[in-house]
């Protein structure tokens, strides 16, 4: 029972900021607040839906077309499935093709959906998820495949499917924005060594991070840089911040895990 509470206790007193958008932080503020650390939420990024979503709704309607439905976050599932009951449509309309998932978590939000992924593949990361997609269909020549995504989403996704002969169709149906607020306080906190650790769950985050705390403040070394994957930890180094961890898995559970190891 002592080593139970002790284990839970990994990250007792420690202030670890949490940037992702404040909708979608829930998760992670609790998984942190039961190791015992101390959640600071700052979202530095929101997400917009996209207003003309006339391409998704033609394709949501004609989805016997397409071999895969690949969805590479949770907030395309969010936002599809909410235009879905929008315009009188209910999940069986995915019922003709396969659906693929990026992550547990995206996995998990489509399934709470009544869509069970046929696919996740072992790696989070969308180079991992196109391999499994070529190694599970034997040819992709000639397969349409339908990609929901963000506007400013990576294309190597995209890319690597079209190099094996699939037909990519990649319709942006929201836009990850930066958040106007004042994260002058935080600076200074960093700056004072009162922040133990931020988290990073997107490129975006570490890019608006360093644009609302400035670089001085994010790249002073001060605190632990928490990554959910590798193309964030990669943004976060090239952006200059210090010590950087990353995720194993890439997930929620897998970022606070990361950090009780570096703290415990």
């Amino acid at each position: 029972m002592r080593l139970q509470r002790r284990m839970a206790a990994t990250l007792q007193g420690r202030r670890i900021v949490v940037t992702r958008a404040r909708e979608q932080a829930g998760d992670l503020v609790r998984a942190l607040e039961n190791r015992g650390a101390v959640a600071v939420l700052a979202p530095v990024i929101r997400i917009q839906p996209l207003e003309n979503l006339g391409a998704l709704r033609a394709a949501l309607t004609g989805l016997s077309a397409y071999r895969w439905v690949v969805f590479t976050s949770q907030n395309a599932v969010q936002i599809v499935f909410d235009r879905l009951i929008a315009w009188g449509l209910t999940p069986r309309v995915f019922a003709p093709t396969s659906v693929a998932a990026i992550g547990t978590a995206t996995a998990d939000a489509l399934t709470l959906r009544g869509v069970v992924p046929a696919l996740v593949p072992s790696e989070f990361v969308a180079e991992a998820l196109a391999e499994a997609l070529i190694q599970r269909s034997g040819t992709l020549t000639g397969a349409r495949v339908l990609i929901p995504t963000a506007e400013d989403a990576r294309d190597v996704l995209a890319a690597s499917l079209t190099a094996h002969g699939a037909t990519v169709e990649s319709i942006a149906v929201y836009r990850t924005l930066p958040v106007q607020d004042d994260l002058s306080g935080l600076a200074n906190d960093i700056s004072r060594g009162r922040i133990d650790a931020v988290t990073f769950t997107s490129s975006s985050t570490v890019r608006n991070f360093v644009d609302l705390v400035g670089r001085p403040a994010a790249t002073s070394g001060r605190f632990v840089a928490a990554t959910i994957g590798p193309i964030t930890a990669d943004t976060a180094r090239e952006l200059g911040l210090r010590e950087i961890i990353e995720a194993e898995p890439h997930t929620v559970p897998g970022l606070v895990e990361s950090l009780a190891r570096r703290f415990g």
